[in-house]
């Protein structure tokens, strides 16, 4: 297997053809939405290139401010895993609210509904690991506590377009807060 070559197409670096690669989280494409009501996904580094996302396995770092969530409530037929490695967040999950911090860890067998907000003091770092198999299938159910929080696609949808229509789309860029984080 060859290298994967690398470029930047704004935002940082990120793979444009098939391969192994390293890069660093200071160096790699970040996508951001922040401020404002209608954003609900903070900052991510999805580490993917232009084709897509890797074929078996999703990996991204995401980075939420307070009140800021990763997405709309949701469940995927695929599992996923989060392990918080900084800050402070709230997990919605199966209609319940848990409050996580550095260094807890988050199993959801597929199915589960779940979503983070950010809190705390400052930025929450999530590394967020998810299975790749096809087909891909997501449900946005209504949710009253998913909505209060500003993460509720207020009915329920299997298509992302129609959960995502009020919301901005995030931009190729990192942050307006990179310098408060670990790495900026």
């Amino acid at each position: 297997m060859s290298e994967a070559r690398l470029e930047d197409a704004g935002g940082g670096l990120r793979p444009v053809t098939d391969g192994w690669f390293v890069v660093n989280v200071r160096d790699a494409q970040w996508l951001t939405s922040e401020g404002g009501e209608k954003t609900t996904s903070g900052s991510e580094c999805p580490f993917e290139g232009p084709g897509g996302e890797f074929r078996q396995l999703g990996i991204r770092l995401h980075v939420l401010t307070p009140g800021e969530a990763n997405g709309l409530y949701h469940r995927e037929n695929q599992q996923e895993d989060f392990l918080v490695l900084a800050g402070e967040c709230l997990l919605l999950v199966e209609g319940e609210k848990r409050r996580l911090q550095a260094w807890d860890f988050v199993h959801c067998p597929a199915n589960t509904e779940h979503i983070f907000i950010g809190a705390g003091e400052g930025p929450c770092t999530i590394l967020m690991v998810g299975g790749r198999t096809e087909p891909w299938e997501v449900v946005y159910p209504a949710s009253e506590l998913a909505s209060r929080h500003g993460a509720g696609a207020g009915e329920e949808t299997t298509d992302p377009d129609r959960a995502y229509a009020n919301h901005e789309p995030s931009r190729r860029g990192k942050p307006s807060y990179w310098s408060q984080l670990p790495w900026g």
